[in-house]
């Protein structure tokens, strides 16, 4: 997206080319736009560093190096260093939730999530404010709540994300039954999430973006929305429409590569290059036009993975068991072993590693349980240790070229752990859970028979907002968490309990013995 006023333009996270092992595109194809011309810009902001987000080729060959960077507050230097590696030479290094006034009266202020499950480390929403007229650019961040930009003013434009951008439950090796049951959740809880952020808002208009991607190679193409699956978790922007006119939602505009609106404080006026309707009517001819235009990109990509050289266990090793040796939560979080089952090039023989996170080492399996499995291209594996890439869920899990098999519930550690592949991600994310899950949460509210913690064990999301009781279960829909209220036990993920009792009942004295406090998740 780009926006432009009198007082400058922005550039906002320009995706063009394949991410992820080439699994994921953009959909609608904004690979032929005028982007000379687009890449011109007097500032440029990326929300955050996943590659959909984040197109390294396309920034350094089409985005002006005059460009000043609107960078969001991140506890690390990647994104920065990252830039600078492009060409990038002059930032604006925002504050968190601090408005700023740049050249010619444009105002902007980002608000930068700091978790260690928002995004690679941090993922972000950039609010614009020119002569009266406001945007949010929200993305695919998912804040508590929308309340700090709602009290700058009312907003005009809300762009926000609709659409999955994950691998559950496709990837999962579970019936079809199952997958279509849990995609369909999934695919609910997106929707509810995204009337929740439209109704906080309360915007002029609805601009759903960041979503969805499109799979072009042929071992992925059963992932695009076009087989009538109700589970598929990628439904376009069509079918926003649809649901958010069900919900009463008049008010939203879908734009495609080329539209352009132009909105003040009392009107907003739309162009596009073609019929928006007849567009996503022939889906189906547009992609299988995009498969063929693109199979020679995805051909140069694959043959670049493999890298026989490399000895996967030793370098394995090598690279997560000094990791293991420093982690004290993300490692009792996970709890025991996960394991790889790596294919070799002919595609028949499996070589099996193990990281042992019990053990803090890396070895070959010993026919031992596991409560994760993970099975891929041993190609794939190769070419994460030959770029030393420090994120495997922003590249090989986010590909969706595996399947996985887990043992009981989901587990955020095992992912947290993969996405901090480098001491810095590994320190930060210490941290970070040592402080919150040392924290205590007093405030108590009441929704339905139950009184239960104010902030979700999870994420903290605010439960006055967030949390729906039936019977003696709580969802938290900000992520879809749900808790057994009688026993406080997470339903959903390991290592989160919930502060619960039923209406009536006398509160528990708060410590009494000193230990830790009632409300602290421990993470195993």
């Amino acid at each position: 997206m780009r926006i432009d006023t009198p007082a400058g333009s922005i550039l906002c996270d320009p995706w063009v080319n394949p991410a992820y092992f080439a699994s994921w595109f953009p959909f609608p194809d904004n690979s032929l736009l005028d982007w000379e011309t687009l890449g011109q810009v007097d500032y440029l902001y990326l929300s955050h560093l996943h590659r959909d987000h984040f197109d390294a080729a396309h920034l350094k060959r089409f985005v002006s190096k005059k460009a000043r960077v609107l960078l969001p507050e991140y506890p690390t230097s990647e994104l920065e260093d990252e830039l600078r590696e492009l060409g990038f030479t002059d930032f604006v290094k925002t504050v968190s939730e601090e408005v700023i006034e740049l050249d010619g009266g444009l105002k902007v202020m980002i608000q930068a999530l700091t978790s260690p499950t928002d995004g690679p480390i941090g993922d972000s929403s950039l609010w614009v404010e020119y002569d009266g007229v406001r945007l949010l650019n929200q993305n695919d961040a998912r804040p508590t709540d929308l309340s700090l930009f709602a009290s700058l003013g009312h907003v005009h434009a809300h762009m926000l994300q609709f659409s999955g951008a994950i691998w559950y439950p496709m990837v999962y090796e579970l019936p079809q039954a199952a997958k279509t049951a849990f995609g369909k959740q999934k695919r609910d809880r997106q929707f509810d999430r995204t009337w929740r952020y439209i109704d906080d808002l309360k915007a002029s208009h609805v601009f759903p973006i960041a979503g969805p991607p499109c799979f072009l190679d042929d071992e992925l193409w059963q992932f695009n929305d076009i087989f009538g699956d109700e589970g598929n978790i990628f439904p376009d922007q069509s079918v926003f429409m649809k649901e958010y006119a069900k919900v009463g939602g008049t008010n939203g505009v879908v734009l495609l590569p080329g539209s352009v609106t132009e909105i003040t404080q009392d009107s907003i006026e739309t162009t596009h290059p073609t019929d928006v309707d007849e567009f996503f009517a022939n889906k189906v001819a547009h992609l299988e036009e995009m498969r063929e235009r693109k199979r020679p990109i995805i051909a140069a990509e694959k043959a670049s993975w493999r890298h026989p050289e490399i000895d996967v266990l030793k370098e394995m090793k090598r690279r997560i068991e000094p990791l293991l040796d420093e982690s004290i939560y993300l490692a009792k979080g996970v709890g025991g072993p996960v394991r790889f089952d790596l294919v070799g090039y002919d595609g028949d023989s499996v070589e099996s590693i193990v990281v042992d996170f019990p053990g803090q080492e890396v070895r070959r399996y010993a026919d031992e349980k596991v409560r994760y499995r993970f099975r891929t291209e041993r190609a794939l594996i190769e070419h994460l240790l030959f770029i030393d890439e420090v994120d495997w869920v922003n590249s090989l899990f986010l590909s969706c070229r595996f399947s996985a098999a887990r043992i009981g519930q989901y587990n955020e550690f095992v992912y947290a752990f993969f996405k901090c592949l480098s001491e810095e991600r590994l320190q930060y994310a210490e941290g970070w859970y040592d402080e919150h899950q040392r924290a205590t949460d007093a405030e108590d509210i009441t929704l339905g028979d139950w009184v239960v913690q104010r902030r979700c064990p999870h994420l903290k999301a605010d439960l006055t907002r967030f949390g729906i009781v039936d019977g003696d279960q709580l969802t938290c829909q900000l992520h879809g968490w749900r808790f057994d209220l009688p026993s406080g036990r997470c339903l959903t993920g390991v290592g989160h309990q919930i502060r619960a009792r039923r209406a009536g009942e006398p509160a528990p004295d708060a410590n009494p013995e000193g230990d830790a406090p009632a409300t602290a998740a421990t993470p195993a």
